[in-house]
């Protein structure tokens, strides 16, 4: 296990779509441990792989406890509560906007053993699945900002 530097916005692996898992071998359970042992800190909700600059579809959360998943995929949404809070990243720090994301979100995927794993939650969590998957298909969440906003964003981002 290993406490892994974090991928800043500019870095390409950010951008990339992550491929899914086909094999659980060391090099996805040392991939798993390193997720779990850097999420694992104060203020980190969650973590994904290519945010360590592995592109695989894997990520980690800790929200209420500390977890993760492999080759998560959203299957529900609540399409009727919204919520609009501030969002952050680990990967563009210190920037804090307003992010609008479903209230309820349900991911599906796997675990070490191959196992189905379904990870679900409100608020928090939902935005933190919801954020986490969005990551393994090569987003930010600076791309979901309305365009008053992200214009605000990416000014921001020059001066840090």
């Amino acid at each position: 296990m290993a406490f892994r530097d974090i991928r800043i916005v500019g870095d390409p692996v950010l951008r990339t779509p992550c491929a899914p898992i086909t094999t659980i071998d060391e090099r996805v359970r040392t991939l798993v441990a390193d997720l779990l042992e850097t999420v694992d800190a104060e203020g980190r909700a969650g973590l994904a792989a290519n945010q360590i600059g592995v592109g695989l579809r894997a990520f980690s959360w800790n929200v209420d406890d500390v977890g993760y998943v492999l080759n998560p995929r959203i299957v529900e949404l609540s399409d009727d509560q919204f919520q609009d809070g501030d969002e952050g990243c680990l990967s563009v720090p210190r920037l804090w906007f307003p992010t609008r994301r479903a209230w309820y979100a349900r991911v599906e995927g796997i675990d070490l053993d191959g196992n189905p794993v379904v990870v679900e939650g409100e608020g928090l969590m939902a935005r933190c699945l919801q954020h986490e998957v969005d990551h393994l298909d090569g987003m930010l969440y600076l791309d979901r900002l309305d365009k008053e906003t992200r214009k605000e964003a990416m000014r921001a981002l020059r001066t840090l």
